[in-house]
């Protein structure tokens, strides 16, 4: 049996490869995915957020710069992602930001909650605002009358 870290590094390397079916090995098939974009909930929807990333970042790569060991439950990683924006890209809005060229290296956390060797939570943390502004977009002033 494998430990969490064992599974998540299957998940990062899985996710380096692109390899949808090895992806969702990682999580069992009633896990919950929450993210800055949005709840996947299912193989389904967790495979269809990846296929977001993949699709935009047709080179998106997870380096994880920390692990905290000491801590299995729930499994906390650091990580700095990077890509070049080459493909179309889901915003939670529904709106598509088509290609734009350009690189983005986003930095991002997450922990996972394990049982029976499949993540059954992973909960994934990053800045936007980081990754949209690297995206050659920013923030907007908002109508104060619809406000």
């Amino acid at each position: 049996m494998s430990t969490a870290w064992d599974l998540k590094r299957q998940l990062k390397n899985a996710i380096n490869a692109h390899d949808l079916q090895r992806v969702l090995d990682c999580y069992s098939p009633d896990a919950v995915y929450v993210a800055p974009s949005g709840i996947a909930e299912g193989h389904e929807e967790i495979a269809w957020h990846y296929e977001q990333y993949f699709k935009g970042f047709p080179d998106f790569h997870a380096t994880a710069w920390l692990e905290l060991a000491e801590c299995a439950i729930p499994a906390v990683t650091e990580w700095t992602y990077t890509g070049t924006h080459t493909g179309p890209f889901l915003l939670p809005d529904g709106h598509v930001i088509e290609r734009t060229g350009h690189r983005i290296t986003v930095r991002a956390s997450c922990a996972a909650h394990i049982e029976d060797g499949k993540i059954i939570t992973h909960r994934e943390y990053y800045d936007q605002l980081e990754l949209y502004s690297q995206l050659g977009f920013g923030l907007t002033e908002l109508n104060p009358a619809s406000a």
